[in-house]
């Protein structure tokens, strides 16, 4: 039970981004901006940085449904899955890799990024900008980790379908507010 009312048929970061309209329109603009806007990381890419962080927070909600995104985005379930598992021995570029050690490292303390682990991501070809944006959106994830978890909300179980629903959301409109909210109820179970 959320700590405080929320939408019923809103479940996680969606309800709390309703309750506080003016709270949310910067965080779901900061959220398009880094997950959706121009990047040379691919839009699953960034997707599986927000799984990875969600995941390593234990925060079931936003693992799920950004789990369900990078899915959906990278094409295929095997690699988010190995990720979570073992980044290093998962079937990606040796610069997602060390991405997604930053990303991790930044999930456990913003100070446990060492020059190593940056210099190891600008011998596999990172950019300076994506480092920036791999620090930026572990850091924004961790901040809606807290967010979800610091006010209970509810997670749906994997098995309702509510996070095919949602990735298929994500995936298709973004970060962006539908026009007038969402006033259709969302089957939770």
């Amino acid at each position: 039970m959320p700590h405080i009312p929320l939408p019923p048929h809103l479940p996680g970061i969606t309800g709390l981004l309703e309750y506080r309209l003016d709270t949310a329109a910067p965080i779901r603009e900061l959220t398009q901006l880094l997950l959706r806007g121009e990047s040379t990381l691919s839009t699953g890419e960034r997707e599986l940085i927000a799984a990875l962080v969600s995941s390593r927070n234990c925060t079931n909600f936003c693992e799920a449904a950004h789990t369900k995104a990078a899915d959906l985005l990278l094409g295929e379930t095997d690699t988010t899955r190995a990720v979570k598992a073992d980044l290093e021995t998962a079937p990606i570029s040796e610069k997602l890799k060390a991405l997604l050690q930053i990303a991790a490292l930044t999930q456990q303390s913003g100070r446990a990024v060492t020059p190593e682990v940056v210099d190891r991501a600008r011998t596999a070809g990172a950019t300076d900008r994506e480092i920036h944006d791999t620090v930026l959106i572990a850091a924004l994830f961790c901040l809606y980790n807290k967010y979800v978890d610091g006010l209970n909300t509810v997670a749906p179980a994997l098995e309702s379908g509510y996070y095919d629903v949602l990735g298929e959301r994500i995936t298709g409109r973004g970060y962006v507010r539908p026009p007038g909210g969402y006033p259709a109820p969302v089957q939770v179970t």
